[in-house]
């Protein structure tokens, strides 16, 4: 009995070190929209200050840049060859451990509020409970609200918040709504203020700034459009079909887009983007109010970015930087204070990052890597290269310097050097002294793709 009584007290001081973990992952937010970034229109004071005390990964990536795929590649740690959900399937692959479910059993409550689109339901993925939980299904056919300029939506039709039981909760709408981050906030604010005894694990998906694009409540016409910057890489339309130039979201605003429509379209963006901000505060204050602030590991991140403009796209769906690139900061126990960080990493990089700063074992599934050497400067990268995939129409590899993007059905390449171009205009592919690096990055890019089960090259 004493020894036992020895091992309970031994449990329960391990659980008191862990840190609670709260994990914002925003919808379609480019990487540079944060004030602290330097964004110069853009108001988000308390992504400010968690980029000041925490540490910024300024060169973050996603694997596969649409929001049902990356997420199943952040909850499994794998990348979307492996996971089961990428375009030629939609299911997760069930030997894969979950992020939620290994903290789950290592002793931590688990809980989600806000958007769940990936496969399955958040209670089958290791979530013991929801809040504000914003899902597909409850009102197929029930009429929503039309985007800023009236235009009828076509995102999240039929979505609905629903309780943790399932019933529909119409009365909060159905679609995007100028309330729904809100809705969002309230439903995580409630979980935090629950004070459970075990460390917990939150995971908090909010809807913005994905279309449509809908002025907040209290936000409406908070940015003139006529004052936009517009992106240093703005242009009409791009000059190719890069793979999904009829795809939903590029044909929100009809190509060739004026400067006037991506004015427009990014005032709203900035002011939903600000309204998330709100929410986040409100959320970061709960945790002050319930002690457990200082002991919390805070994640910001997003699911991917968004074109909005630049290289004449308004989707997500491409290699650029603006898109495959995400905001990744974190704060808490064991982050440095104040530092910017550009060792490439990967999105799904952060499910055993967490466990390494929880003392969690890591899955074995896991195929991805804990960034937590980096953290510790220990190390200063943990990727040589990094890779994205999209389809089967784009592939892309990025080093330390040099980015290549692949087209195999046109088939085509795009060369960029990210230090003297970081906006990606200036396309290199065809510059003769640049062809022993096409050919390099070519073969390695070829060499994970297949090593990683891409199916592109099945039979080959």
């Amino acid at each position: 009995m004493k020894s036992l009584l020895l091992l309970l007290s031994a449990v329960s001081a391990l659980a008191a070190e862990r840190p609670n973990i709260v994990f914002f992952v925003a919808d379609d937010m480019r990487p540079d929209a944060i004030g602290a970034l330097g964004h110069p229109v853009v108001q988000t004071p308390n992504l400010d200050s968690l980029a000041r005390d925490g540490a910024t990964f300024t060169r973050a990536i996603v694997g596969y840049p649409i929001c049902h795929v990356s997420r199943a590649e952040f909850l499994t740690g794998r990348c979307a060859f492996q996971t089961g959900v990428q375009y030629r399937g939609k299911a997760l692959d069930p030997s894969a451990a979950f992020w939620p479910d290994t903290f789950r059993r290592a002793g931590y409550r688990t809980w989600f509020a806000g958007k769940w689109h990936t496969d399955g339901r958040p209670k089958q993925r290791g979530f013991e409970e929801t809040g504000g939980l914003y899902s597909s299904g409850g009102a197929k056919g029930r009429p929503q609200l039309p985007d800023h300029a009236g235009r009828p939506a076509t995102g999240y039709t039929g979505w609905t918040f629903k309780t943790d039981d399932g019933a529909v909760e119409v009365d909060k709408g159905v679609g995007l709504t100028p309330d729904s981050d809100r809705f969002i906030a309230d439903g995580a604010i409630e979980l935090i203020r629950r004070k459970p005894s075990e460390p917990f694990f939150l995971q908090v998906a909010f809807t913005g700034p994905h279309d449509p694009l809908i002025w907040p409540r209290g936000y409406e016409h908070r940015f003139a459009a006529e004052k936009m910057p517009l992106p240093k890489n703005f242009t009409p339309q791009h000059p190719f079909d890069h793979g999904n130039a009829g795809g939903r979201d590029e044909v929100i605003v009809p190509a060739p887009r004026t400067p006037e429509q991506i004015r427009a379209e990014l005032a709203v963006y900035f002011a939903v983007i600000s309204n998330l901000d709100e929410q986040v505060g409100r959320i970061f204050a709960a945790l002050r109010e319930t002690g457990a602030w200082e002991n919390t590991l805070v994640i910001f991140t997003s699911d991917h970015g968004l074109a909005l403009g630049s290289h004449g796209l308004t989707g997500k769906q491409n290699m650029y930087e603006h898109t495959i690139g995400v905001p990744l900061i974190l704060r808490g126990p064991g982050i440095p204070r104040g530092q910017r960080i550009d060792a490439q990493c990967y999105l799904r990089d952060l499910f055993p990052t967490t466990c390494d700063l929880a003392s969690i074992a890591i899955p074995s599934s896991v195929q991805s890597r804990s960034l937590a050497p980096v953290l510790a400067g220990k190390a200063s990268s943990i990727y040589p290269e990094v890779f994205g995939c999209f389809t089967d129409t784009q592939r892309m590899i990025r080093d330390e310097r040099w980015k290549l993007i692949w087209y195999p059905k046109l088939p085509r390449y795009q060369l960029f050097d990210l230090a003297s171009d970081p906006d990606e205009l200036h396309d290199r592919a065809a510059d003769p002294q640049q062809a022993d690096r096409l050919g390099t990055m070519k073969t390695k890019l070829e060499a994970w793709l297949k090593a990683n089960g891409d199916p592109l090259f099945d039979g080959r």
